[in-house]
């Protein structure tokens, strides 16, 4: 009788309800997330057939492909080489973390904040969405972000000699201060769940 009671929702004020009800109007952020999911994808096929058209000699593929990967200031390369590949791949690795980084806050935020999608007997369950709350989203989010500045950075540094040192120097402290940061949100996260766990009675 008891466990009956525990189990029905407590009635909420109107005011609370209508309140409560607001994150609902989260719902199409995460919608327009979506579209520009698609956008991303629509962009990485592009960026690989180029790169594969380039690859077997269409002209106008291996122009995109040399404009996409050439430096602003630097001469334009003349042909497909080792280096250019290379940044092209990264390219489309940037966008694949960039889609991962997307599919974090619209899965995990829509559960943490509007409502649960009662995922936890589905075969394809994210593991992380498992344990996901705002603090450990907000470290997931800072650990991707870390993981596309490193492309960005390793990018720069391919090119190294078509840059100026203090861009060169710019970027990497940026690449340093999104690392700092990422390190304090999850110091900050131990330190409230050391805190909570001691709080709760043993």
């Amino acid at each position: 009788m008891n466990d009956q009671k525990k189990s029905i929702p407590r009635k909420l004020h109107p005011l609370s309800a209508f309140i409560f009800m607001s994150r609902w109007l989260q719902l199409p952020l995460y919608l327009g997330l979506i579209l520009a999911q698609c956008v991303y994808v629509f962009h990485f096929w592009v960026e690989l057939s180029d790169l594969i058209g380039a690859v077997f000699g269409n002209d106008a593929a291996l122009q995109h492909v040399l404009t996409a990967v050439a430096v602003p200031g630097a001469p334009l390369p003349t042909k497909l080489n080792e280096t250019s590949i290379m940044l092209v791949v990264l390219g489309l690795i940037d966008v694949v973390m960039i889609s991962n980084l997307l599919i974090m806050v619209i899965i995990g935020g829509y559960e943490t904040f509007v409502s649960r999608m009662h995922l936890d007997d589905h075969p394809d369950q994210p593991e992380w969405l498992s344990h996901v709350n705002a603090s450990v989203l907000k470290t997931k989010l800072a650990m991707a972000i870390i993981g596309i500045s490193s492309i960005h950075l390793l990018k720069t540094f391919i090119n190294a000699s078509s840059y100026k040192l203090d861009v060169i120097i710019a970027q990497t402290v940026i690449h340093m201060v999104f690392i700092i940061s990422a390190m304090a949100i999850a110091y900050t996260d131990r330190i409230m769940t050391v805190t909570q766990n001691q709080a709760r009675p043993h």
